[in-house]
């Protein structure tokens, strides 16, 4: 499968602003699944400690947006699924895939005393499961506004273009 540098770029800006949806609710979400996860701080507390941590996993949470947008975008298309039900559907899979690392992040995180525990919790897991539907609908939605079916530029005929953007020399000269 080749790999489109148009599609991967709008993906990877639909996955950041997707990924700026989910950070931006999780405060109300919070309040409503009752669960004190912040995947910022989860991320940021991976490398620094104090003001920086929030923004630093702000910056790798939209980081891992623009992934996972990026490879959505060049695999959405070929998916056998309708269109709209594509980018919910990548959120659910990824969620549903990664779910059992929050088993091991009480074990394996440098900052695991200060973080709310996610394994066996009903609660976090329903969170994290509303978190990525949002992500994904965002994103499918976006790249696929984005990224339109036929929105593929056509080939230039090398014989209608020349260096100097009016054409061929050969289409000046005509004789009739």
């Amino acid at each position: 499968m080749a790999v489109d540098r148009t599609r991967t770029l709008r993906g990877a800006l639909a996955g950041v602003a997707a990924a700026g949806v989910w950070a931006a609710q999780q405060p109300l979400d919070r309040r409503v699944f009752g669960v004190p996860y912040d995947d910022a701080q989860l991320l940021g507390r991976l490398v620094a400690r104090g003001p920086a941590m929030y923004p630093i996993g702000v910056a790798l949470h939209l980081c891992n947006g623009a992934l996972f947008g990026a490879v959505y975008a060049n695999v959405a298309p070929g998916l056998p699924v309708p269109a709209p039900l594509r980018g919910p559907l990548a959120g659910l899979a990824e969620h549903v895939a990664t779910w059992p690392g929050a088993a091991v992040i009480s074990r394996v995180h440098p900052a695991a005393g200060e973080l709310p525990p996610l394994w066996g919790s009903r609660r976090a897991f329903a969170q994290a499961t509303w978190r990525h539907l949002l992500f994904g609908a965002v994103l499918g939605e976006l790249e696929r506004r984005l990224n339109p079916p036929g929105a593929e530029p056509a080939p230039v005929d090398p014989a209608a273009a020349a260096s100097n953007g009016h054409g061929s020399s050969e289409h000046l000269v005509s004789i009739n």
